[in-house]
């Protein structure tokens, strides 16, 4: 990572916007890709010469009203929209790293209360926190489901786990991406050691792309069960900000399959 992601991230948006698009003249041959600065500029309403020192790195304080302009004006999705925000430095800072690692007795009941879908808590790294047996089992095939976006490049059984490892991984990514902003130290070791370690992970980071957990549909192939596909749907969590609690359904032609899972799940627990 660098020490001027907001300015990268608003190169890569900037890149991927033509004129065509946003409503104004393509005029004549280009020498960049996307959109000029001063493109950006005049759609944002800010001078030229703000907007480059902003992307440079030179202008650090962006207000509120500035930020916001320049992402209505790159057409930024929400997710984007909240992360360009958070590199700005415009949201409040979260807690201590322990306290975003700590999960509440509630919480954890009322992912216990789900015995025939798989459900965990992460926090904003992906770290599982805490899983219910149905999803223990299902992640069981890993090495070590903790510190689950390391494992998802550096183990070999989660891509035969994920059967579409590849969208697997790019939304971990995009994910992970949209917690930089929180300037957490942890997080940024972690994606410094992928960034290192793995080139699949550094070409997806590099992408630039942000996208919230949201509602996602997995393929596993799991060695009990056979293949599973699994529809996911991700909570944020009030009372311990930076945690969320995803809970995966079957869908219905994989109902079968996730009952055989649970039935071993049973018998083990008995």
């Amino acid at each position: 990572m660098t020490g001027n992601e907001l300015g990268e991230f608003l190169r890569t948006r900037r890149s991927r916007l033509t004129p065509a698009e946003v409503g104004m003249p393509a005029g004549g041959p280009r020498r960049v890709t996307g959109l000029r600065r001063e493109e950006v500029a005049v759609l944002s309403g800010v001078s030229a010469d703000y907007y480059t020192r902003l992307e440079q790195g030179r202008e650090t304080n962006p207000s509120a009203q500035v930020v916001d302009a320049i992402a209505r004006a790159l057409r930024m999705d929400a997710d984007a929209h909240w992360h360009v925000f958070r590199l700005a430095g415009l949201l409040p800072r979260p807690g201590p790293a322990s306290a975003l690692d700590e999960v509440d007795p509630e919480l954890r009941r009322l992912m216990n209360a789900f015995p025939t879908a798989v459900a965990y808590i992460v926090n904003r790294r992906l770290d599982i926190l805490a899983a219910n047996p149905l999803a223990e089992a299902l992640l069981a095939p890993l090495a070590d489901t903790r510190i689950m976006i390391f494992s998802l490049f550096h183990d070999p059984a989660a891509r035969t786990l994920f059967a579409d490892w590849p969208t697997v991984a790019r939304d971990a990514v995009h994910a992970l991406r949209l917690t930089t902003g929180h300037r957490d130290p942890q997080t940024t070791a972690l994606i410094n050691q992928l960034l290192t370690t793995s080139t699949e992970f550094s070409a997806l980071w590099h992408d630039n792309s942000v996208h919230a957990l949201g509602r996602k549909t997995k393929l596993f192939d799991h060695p009990h069960c056979g293949r599973l596909e699994l529809i996911y749907q991700a909570f944020d969590v009030q009372q311990a900000p930076g945690q969320q609690l995803l809970v995966g359904t079957a869908t219905p032609d994989s109902a079968e399959a996730l009952a055989t899972l649970a039935c071993a799940v049973t018998s083990v627990r008995h």
